[in-house]
């Protein structure tokens, strides 16, 4: 790991960002972008829609750019453009004013995910498998491509793969946790889709890794090395809650009240390995769902 680095990163406020800046602060000077009013020295106030001028994003050796709006939520079209925009819109204006600098930076690190690969049932899913057709898939592809430009300017692009991240600070896990504790939890639909889940711990070590290793470039799965499918998932957790997982919510119900969303994020089947993560040496802190679970519920 090489210290006295500067960094510039996005999306601070989620789940990943804050678990990520304690461990970036080892590196060097971490120079983060904001929307809204600045109020510090350490902050580049952006807007995802309009182009940085080059000179404010020169001379970083490392940029890691995670912000986009959440995919919580009833997806109408003003919501599913949001989620579009932020991603694809605010990487393309990101890039662009990378790739003017006179000294661009290092490794560019953007976030995608796996929903990239559309509902594909018990198919396992590598980097170079096939992406899906659906919203999300569409989204995440046109996501990645807006960093191509980067790798174009010679820029080392990692486009990490996100899959389910569990984490106390966001994401899907406190969103769940209400319903398990009062034991009305349960699988969703069949319970046969798998959830390709990864502790928030792994997360950062894997950015880490990333960061660490020339050789990682392009997709790059971020996902734990067992998957679960949605049923044994849902047991794991109701287990070490010390609750029952007997309430199942039938895939009629889901659509009825998530709507597209539910289709995407709750009935989805993605059963992602992280191959290029494990071909290049990354251990895993959390490879067991119950062990990675009861640390996040003790903690």
């Amino acid at each position: 790991m090489t210290i006295d680095q500067r960094i510039l990163v996005s999306g601070v406020s989620g789940p990943i960002g804050k678990a990520l800046l304690p461990e970036l602060r080892k590196r060097g000077r971490i120079v983060r972008l904001v929307r809204g009013t600045v109020t510090g020295n350490d902050q580049i106030s952006w807007n995802p829609a309009q182009a940085l001028p080059p000179q404010q994003v020169e001379g970083f050796d490392i940029v890691i750019h995670l912000a986009g709006e959440t995919v919580v939520g009833r997806w109408n079209a003003a919501k599913k453009a949001r989620i579009r925009d932020t991603r694809v819109q605010g990487t393309k204006t990101l890039v662009e004013s990378l790739t003017k600098t006179a000294h661009p930076p290092q490794v560019f690190i953007c976030a995608s995910a796996i929903g990239y690969y559309g509902d594909r049932g018990d198919e396992i899913m590598r980097e170079e498998s096939a992406p899906g057709s659906d919203f999300l898939a569409q989204v995440c592809r046109e996501w990645e491509t807006a960093t191509q430009p980067a790798t174009n300017a010679g820029i080392r692009t990692v486009n990490t793969r996100f899959g389910v991240i569990l984490s106390r600070n966001g994401g899907a896990l406190p969103k769940m946790l209400p319903p398990f504790r009062m034991g009305v939890g349960g699988r969703i639909g069949t319970g046969r889709q798998w959830m390709s889940w990864i502790h928030i711990a792994d997360v950062v070590g894997a950015i880490e890794h990333a960061l660490d290793n020339p050789s990682v470039s392009g997709a790059v799965n971020v996902v734990g090395p067992n998957p679960a499918m949605n049923a044994e998932f849902t047991r794991t957790l109701a287990r070490a809650l010390h609750r029952p997982a007997i309430v199942a919510m039938p895939a009629f119900a889901a659509r009825v009240a998530f709507g597209e969303m539910g289709d995407a994020l709750l009935l989805a089947s993605q059963r992602v390995e992280a191959a290029k993560l494990t071909a290049n040496g990354y251990r895993f802190q959390f490879e067991d769902l119950s062990a990675a679970l009861a640390a996040l519920l003790q903690s």
